[in-house]
């Protein structure tokens, strides 16, 4: 299953419990993040394999050579990119990278913003819709006055993650978000022109606040009317062993779920850069947990894109309209539920 199929497959009926079998002692091996995705009203109904989270790649020998690290703070990496933009003298050169096209991408950008000022879309517990609130404009609004076509070039409300990759692989950006899987590109001397000149590191956050990263990655779950649950089980327990996870790491690059697989000493010594992965891994966050999260995610896509096309969008107003019609949705949700 992808990290947001969990809550949909089990209101549908469509994937076995493992709550028998995944007990609580076993889930705490692995990051929270996940566990936490694949939970719907108190049972899990999976288990993680590999995750994803959003990332902050930046020009390490371009930090260095003005005396940066590499930034805490969004309004810090734009006053850092700034001046590396201005000291470079080129015209070609941005400060930021990202993926901003109306599609889910769009989405997991936009909640680490949201997320990384205090704000989010939806309360898990009371199910409250939070879009309008100040937190959250105030996030969408530094994306559409400060980011696009600012720090970014005007592009990028076209730019899932192939084209935001490789504006930023031709060296034509300071920094770039975007997800694990980056780094092996970004660091190919085949398919990058910055190969050993990149850092990675969290996404910054605003201040007063903490960075935020939007989860990704895939898990296992079990055909509710499988005929085969045992072998499908002991199939997961292999899969996500520390010694299967550690192959994954190492002979496919994917990241892996379970704790113990980052303090592996083979994997650091193949993998250091895991230790720079993992902070931001630990914070991760699952989009809204809803089996209608398709729906939701359309009414998102809409709002965030008119918010930050349009330079004179009336954020707050837009966001109240959705916030209804995702409230009108959430009592979809709740005729499922039933």
């Amino acid at each position: 299953m992808d990290v947001t199929w969990p809550p949909e497959f089990a209101s549908a009926g469509w994937v076995a419990d493992l709550t028998p079998k995944f007990q609580p002692a076993e889930q705490k091996k692995f990051l929270r993040g996940p566990i936490t995705a694949n939970t719907y009203k108190g049972k899990i109904y999976g288990v993680p394999c590999y995750l994803g989270a959003g990332l902050l790649y930046y020009r390490k020998d371009l930090l260095t050579k003005y005396g940066f690290k590499p930034p805490t703070y969004w309004q810090e990496m734009l006053s850092q990119g700034a001046k590396i933009v201005q000291a470079e003298s080129d015209p070609d050169l941005y400060i930021y990278s990202a993926q901003f096209k109306q599609y889910e991408g769009l989405v997991c950008n936009m909640l680490e913003f949201i997320w990384s000022n205090g704000g989010q879309v939806l309360d898990r517990k009371s199910r409250q819709v939070c879009l309008d609130e100040p937190s959250s404009i105030k996030a969408i609004a530094f994306v559409r006055d400060k980011i696009i076509g600012e720090a970014a070039p005007q592009g990028v409300i076209n730019y899932e993650e192939p084209e935001s990759l490789d504006i930023f692989v031709q060296g034509k950006a300071v920094f770039h978000r975007n997800w694990p899987y980056a780094w092996a590109v970004a660091n190919s001397s085949k398919e990058s022109n910055i190969a050993g000149k990149v850092g990675v590191c969290p996404l910054p956050s605003f201040h007063g606040h903490s960075s935020a990263s939007t989860l990704g990655g895939w898990q296992f779950a079990i055909n509710r009317y499988s005929k085969h649950f045992r072998e499908s089980w002991r199939f997961i327990e292999f899969m996500t062993s520390h010694e299967t996870q550690r192959l994954l790491a190492l002979e496919a690059g994917l990241a892996p779920t379970r704790c113990s697989v980052y303090t592996d000493p083979l994997v650091l010594a193949r993998m250091p850069h895991l230790k720079a992965f993992l902070p931001a891994f630990q914070k991760a966050r699952p989009r809204p947990l809803s089996p209608i999260y398709p729906m939701i995610s359309q009414e998102l896509q809409r709002f965030f894109s008119r918010s930050i096309i349009d330079k004179e969008s009336d954020i707050s107003k837009m966001a109240k309209e959705t916030s209804r019609k995702i409230e009108r949705l959430l009592k979809l949700e709740n005729m499922i539920g039933k």
